[in-house]
């Protein structure tokens, strides 16, 4: 629950559990975010190995991999908005039960 109690001059705060959303939530930001970074990566090193050259990003999983980033930090940002306000809501009602 998060419990802050005061032994001997040291606060010892007791770890909460994490519901089942905020988990899903924080490895589906990890996965996009991450996916999305290694999709950058991929379109560097490509450039670099001269993919690019007479319309080879146009062809194969490269569409697909140029999108993948468009898509993907959007959808991460919005998630890491979404977990924010579940836990500061989750907070604020263990807060008040606290003061109870």
């Amino acid at each position: 629950m998060g419990v802050t109690t005061i032994l001997g001059g040291v606060t010892t705060q007791t770890p909460h559990n994490p519901g089942r959303i905020e988990r899903i939530l924080a490895y589906m930001v990890a996965g996009v975010v991450g996916l999305s970074i290694l999709a950058f990566v991929a379109i560097i090193v490509g450039t670099v190995a001269g993919v690019g050259d007479n319309g080879g990003f146009s062809q194969g999983p490269w569409p697909i991999i140029f999108t993948l980033p468009y898509v993907g930090l959007p959808v991460g940002f919005v998630a890491i908005v979404a977990l924010m306000l579940i836990t500061g809501i989750r907070r604020s009602r263990e807060a008040r039960q606290n003061r109870r």
